[in-house]
């Protein structure tokens, strides 16, 4: 079977925006010709379009993402209604809870961040908008992946399931047996296997019109847990998780 043809300038724009995707700080170009491998003529003049149309900004001697990208992407949320699904619902648990709770999509074997709603204090949270982390590992995934059948999971899943911390699950067992769990219990949890010192719930929400698998969670330090809360948290994400499905089919 032949491969898909590729659009080769298409190709190479991705290769520079999801460098600029991946770190904090502004990328110079001679860290982009590293990365990508380009030849130095291409690459600025990839730059140049980019730049010209807002793609991506110069930011001291170096480059990040632009305005225009993000207003493209941002651009999704309203297609498949999920902002306007989340917003209210969000609002209201973060009231009464005041935690912080975000929103993620499943894309292949990770789930995206895709909104957030912040609480009145601060919190050590992972999940800046468009952050990617393993499915097999948060309890987003977890919740998504429950969802599904098993054999959809097997084959969704990366040959390695890699840990993020030394209690991230890593073997298939394992994680089939946790997912049969979230099964029972509607509400899945991670409990510092994305990050230490962090406990977190998450609920399916259900899928978009666009066919998107959609979760919601709470990211909560273990130091502010015991076992009113656990059960008190455990059933506001399960809530919230109905309350956007509701609004999201509308």
């Amino acid at each position: 079977m032949t491969e898909a043809y590729e659009v080769p300038a298409l190709r190479r724009a991705d290769m520079v925006l999801q460098r600029l995707a991946e770190v904090r700080a502004p990328v110079r170009a001679a860290e982009l010709l590293e990365a990508t491998g380009l030849a130095r003529s291409t690459l600025y003049l990839l730059l140049e379009s980019l730049e010209r149309r807002n793609w991506i900004e110069r930011s001291g001697d170096g480059y990040v993402i632009g305005v225009r990208l993000f207003e493209h992407g941002s651009a999704y949320l309203r297609h498949d209604g999920l902002q306007e699904a989340f917003r209210t619902a969000a609002s209201a648990f973060v009231a009464r809870h005041n935690e912080a709770v975000q929103m993620a999509i499943l894309d292949g074997a990770e789930v995206v961040y895709v909104a957030r709603e912040d609480a009145n204090r601060p919190v050590r949270l992972v999940s800046d908008l468009g952050t990617r982390l393993p499915a097999h590992c948060s309890a987003l995934g977890k919740a998504i992946m429950a969802s599904m059948d098993d054999a959809d999971v097997l084959a969704m899943l990366p040959p390695t399931l890699v840990a993020l911390t030394e209690r991230s699950i890593t073997r298939v067992p394992q994680l089939l047996k946790a997912l049969a769990q979230v099964r029972n219990a509607g509400v899945a949890l991670d409990v510092e296997e994305v990050s230490a010192g962090l406990h977190c719930f998450a609920a399916y929400v259900g899928k978009t019109a666009m066919g998107r698998r959609v979760a919601v969670s709470t990211s909560v330090p273990i130091d502010r847990m015991d076992r009113r809360r656990e059960k008190l948290l455990a059933g506001g994400i399960a809530q919230l998780a109905k309350q956007v499905g509701v609004r999201m089919s509308r």
